[in-house]
C-alpha cells in the first residue's frame, strides 16, 4: 500500500500473552510482513540489558522522570513490575496513528484494561499456548531459569490466561505459521470494518452514493 492509500488515522492493536506462548516471535514476524503497523516502544525505569539500545527495546528513563510523566498524565497505561515502572506514552502512540499507521502494543491484561478505559475502539488479541504441558516445555527449553522461577512463571501464566475472555480475539500458537496467518487476518479484517472504511473511502462512497 502506498502513502496515498493509507487511512486517515491508524488503528490500535493490543497483543497479550503468558510468558512462553511465543508472543514476541509472532509480533516480530507480523511487523516484518505488514508494513503499515508499528510497535509502540514503552518507557521503563529498569536499566538496559547488554545489547539493548535506548529507543529500540525501551525508552530508558529515571524513576523521577517516569513519576513526573505519570503526574502529567502522559501515559495511556503504566504499571510497576518487580520494582520497575513500565508505560505506554500517549503522545508516541498518537503520533504514529496520525501518520495513518496502525500501532501495536505488547502489554499485559492489566495494561489492556487501562487502555480500554481511554480508547474505546482498541483491538485486543490474546495469544494462547496449545496446552499447559507445552507451555512448561517451552519455558524449560529456554534453559534460562531455575525450576523455582519456571514454577512462578507458570503461576503467572495461569493468571494471565484467566483474563483472555476480556480480549476480542484469541489465537492459539500451536503451529507458528498458522498463528501468524491468524494474526495477519485479524489485522486485515479490522481495517475493513465499516466505521474505518467510511473514513478511508469517504470520496469513493460519496461518488458511489450520489443520487
Amino acid at each position: 500500500m502506498n502513502d496515498k492509500a493509507r487511512p486517515a488515522r491508524g488503528q490500535l492493536f493490543i497483543v497479550a500473552a503468558p510468558s512462553g506462548a511465543g508472543k514476541t516471535s509472532l509480533v516480530k514476524a507480523l511487523l516484518e510482513r505488514d508494513q503499515l503497523i508499528r510497535l509502540s516502544v514503552s518507557y521503563t525505569t529498569r536499566p538496559p540489558r547488554p545489547g539493548e539500545v535506548d529507543g529500540a527495546q525501551y525508552h530508558y528513563v529515571s524513576r523521577e522522570r517516569f513519576e513526573r510523566m505519570i503526574a502529567e498524565g502522559a501515559f495511556l497505561e503504566h504499571a510497576e513490575v518487580f520494582g520497575n515502572y513500565y508505560g505506554t506514552a500517549a503522545e508516541k502512540v498518537e503520533a504514529i496513528r496520525a501518520q495513518g499507521l496502525d500501532v501495536l502494543l505488547e502489554i499485559d491484561w492489566q495494561g489492556a484494561a487501562q487502555i480500554r478505559e481511554k480508547i474505546r475502539h482498541a483491538h485486543g488479541i490474546f495469544i494462547l499456548p496449545p496446552s499447559l504441558e507445552e507451555l512448561e516445555r517451552r519455558l524449560r527449553g529456554r534453559g534460562q531459569d531455575d525450576p523455582a522461577v519456571i514454577e512462578r512463571r507458570l503461576g503467572e501464566a495461569r493468571l494471565e490466561m484467566s483474563h483472555c475472555s476480556e480480549f476480542e480475539y484469541l489465537v492459539v500458537n500451536d503451529d507458528f505459521d498458522t498463528a501468524l496467518e491468524d494474526l495477519l487476518a485479524i489485522v486485515r479484517a479490522c481495517r475493513l470494518e465499516t466505521a474505518s472504511q467510511q473514513v478511508n473511502l469517504a470520496d469513493t462512497l460519496e461518488q458511489l452514493l450520489k443520487a
